[in-house]
């Protein structure tokens, strides 16, 4: 047995090119190290930015609509920046080796935010608990910290679920049951890691101090380190495709420059390798669609073109090159519908905190206060109580009446989470409703807590939660699953990217909103006293776009073409 059918270049197992390695890695076996790298990674994570936005309001001294526009935005670009990490995996690095070095940077980020939170001179100097005063310095190097923490989980969030589905093979029906199990749990461990953030942590950073609040995460981002390097050689690792993006030049040119070529009816006609696997590395080859046949022009071979080893792929593009391009534009119209959904999703971490500001959080008669970014949890755990129910009981319940091996076909798992998600919006918008007519009953206006238990919040929380289960989990597996094999990085990359799009929708609908609503001297739809605002019309507003949103999707559903995969098991 040679070492080179063991090992890949990084050390790393691989069982591709040697079968009888198979049985000793990947599997479940290599999965709870990255099962505990990405619940430790999402531990850090929310623990600094659940409660970031009273962080920039309270300490860095910005109005509630700077400061929710500030996290929109940051939360935006750590769902951007996974498109560089994405490419680099894909083409050059692999997986492994970019969660590896994207990890770092995180690691330096989170300890230079450290830091700036508790170091006299790095952080802003407090008279008292709510009077602070940031210098330009503080600012800048706290947003540099976040910035470099954005770039750190732009290689962690694209790889992770896809090296972890990675380890299950498409050509064993056991091993291709068990991948889409694996993303269930996937999320799971994301929730325990933000069940933790958001009780514990944000507890600490309201009452014991903002260096604690991000130190502990700090050393939570080093576990998740030392959790995935400790699976190294059980990991079952895909080699790069090299470069998508030149792959997608080389169809786009090639069919520009045959644009007078006729596509033959007779799909064996055009263009593809005789091999076994495709010319793409580490990929299988794609059956021809009959879906965007302009692109087939560029896989029709011309009486100029050489094939084989010979051929110039600006020219001549085989079929699986032309259907990878293919597989990609068909995933555009589903991934924009789950824009919506991210905005409805980032009001959690912005307009619903700081609701939640306005309300009694003392629990009972005690002088114990809640965090009102901690009520995050229920959350967190609708999506801990739903994962089960949907992997034990509703997946084999519906499987009974669809047939479909996972219960529900990817597709109508998410347009189950869009409906969810409206009432999420209608909870919210009621709750405000209830709160703002008692306010002005009993001129509350100048009150910083109206007597109002928090707890009022829990629904729309807990609605979310279970909207998360069935859209953002199938998001996952769809994505995966409909990727070709050299860009399943990039497609879960794009799919996070609907998050960043949903941030910046989000900023961008609380500017015009705040300046539509702010003309004639009105203190606007989200003062920094919400008492005086209404918040409400915004939640309507987002309910709204949701209905619409939902039946957008229902529409792109109808005509969506499953890729069909050569030796794939369906």
């Amino acid at each position: 047995m040679a070492e080179d059918d063991i090992y890949t270049k990084d050390g790393t197992v691989d069982y591709r090119g040697n079968p009888a390695n198979k049985k000793e890695t990947g599997t479940w076996r290599a999965c709870p190290f990255i099962l505990g790298n990405e619940c430790c990674e999402r531990l850090a994570y929310y623990g600094m930015s659940t409660n970031l936005v009273l962080y920039f309001k309270n300490r860095l001294n910005q109005h509630s609509a700077t400061a929710s526009k500030n996290v929109s935005n940051w939360s935006g670009t750590c769902y951007i920046t996974p498109l560089i990490g994405a490419f680099l995996a894909d083409s050059y690095l692999g997986r492994y080796w970019t969660i590896a070095v994207f990890s770092i940077i995180y690691a330096i980020g989170m300890t230079l935010l450290t830091l700036s939170a508790s170091v006299p001179g790095m952080k802003p100097t407090c008279h008292g608990e709510e009077k602070c005063h940031a210098t330009t310095l503080d600012s800048a190097i706290c947003f540099l910290a976040l910035y470099l923490i954005a770039l750190g989980t732009g290689g962690i969030k694209p790889c992770v679920s896809s090296y972890g589905a990675d380890q299950f093979d498409d050509t064993d029906s056991v091993e291709k049951e068990h991948k889409s199990s694996f993303f269930n749990w996937f999320y799971f461990s994301i929730n325990i890691g933000a069940l933790i953030a958001s009780s514990l942590l944000v507890w600490i950073q309201d009452n014991v101090g903002w260096g604690w609040g991000f130190g502990i995460p700090a050393v939570t981002m080093a576990i998740a380190v030392v959790s995935f390097f400790s699976g190294t050689r059980l990991y079952r690792n895909q080699k790069p495709g090299g470069s998508a993006l030149t792959r997608i030049c080389q169809v786009v040119t090639a069919s520009i420059r045959k644009y007078r070529v006729e596509v033959p009816s007779d799909k064996s006609l055009l263009y593809e390798i005789n091999e076994g696997e495709s010319a793409i590395k580490g990929s299988r080859k794609l059956d021809h669609t009959n879906e965007l046949r302009c692109l087939d022009k560029a896989a029709v071979i011309g009486q100029s073109d050489k094939v084989g080893a010979s051929a110039n792929p600006w020219r001549l593009c085989t079929v699986t090159q032309v259907e990878e391009l293919k597989s990609i534009l068909r995933l555009l119209p589903v991934w924009a519908t789950g824009i919506i959904f991210s905005t409805v999703y980032g009001q959690m971490s912005t307009l619903f905190v700081l609701q939640g500001q306005t309300m009694n959080t003392h629990v009972g008669n005690s002088s114990f206060k809640i965090p009102p970014a901690s009520l995050s949890i229920f959350d967190t755990l609708s999506v801990i109580f739903w994962v089960p129910v949907y992997d034990k009981i509703i997946v084999p319940v519906a499987r009974k009446f669809t047939g479909h091996r996972n219960g529900l076909t990817q597709l109508q798992r998410m347009g189950v989470g869009l409906f969810i998600s409206i009432f999420s919006m209608v909870a919210a918008a009621i709750l405000e409703l209830i709160r703002l007519k008692m306010v002005r009953r009993h001129n509350y206006y100048q009150l910083e807590e109206i007597p109002m238990t928090i707890f009022w919040q829990v629904p729309q929380y807990f609605v979310i939660g279970c909207a998360e289960v069935f859209y953002f989990i199938g998001q996952l597996e769809f994505f995966y699953e409909q990727a070709p094999d050299a860009m399943r990085s990039f497609c879960s990359a794009l799919s996070l990217l609907t998050v960043a799009f949903g941030q910046y929708l989000s900023s961008l609908l609380v500017t015009i909103v705040t300046k539509i609503s702010t003309k004639n001297g009105s203190p606007g739809w989200i003062p920094d006293n919400l008492n005086f605002g209404h918040i409400d019309y915004f939640y309507w507003l987002l309910a709204l776009l949701s209905v619409l949103n939902l039946i957008a999707f229902l529409i792109v559903s109808m005509f969506y073409t499953y890729k069909r995969p050569v030796g794939t098991l369906r």
